[in-house]
């Protein structure tokens, strides 16, 4: 089963729509595996810097926005399998 990994919705909480966000930098490889609640990625949003969790131990699956791309709410950056 493929878990999606999002910026959580609370993120988005007051921010215009259309507004993007930045993938800074990615911490983990597709192929490495991963603790629920591990930092996996850090994201830019409106001057604010995140720090993306896994939602769920497994491995990277996939890799869906690179680092330096941009992504809209609910939008999946990788994914997990459980």
């Amino acid at each position: 089963m493929s878990v999606p990994i999002v910026l959580p919705a609370e993120a988005w909480t007051g921010v215009d729509a259309g507004t993007e966000a930045l993938v800074d930098k990615w911490h983990v490889a597709a192929g490495e595996r991963v603790d629920a609640g591990q930092a996996v990625a850090s994201v830019v949003l409106v001057k604010t810097s995140y720090d993306v969790l896994a939602p769920a131990a497994g491995v990277i699956e996939q890799i869906l926005v690179e680092a330096e791309s941009t992504f809209g709410p609910e939008q999946a950056l990788g994914l997990i399998a459980t």
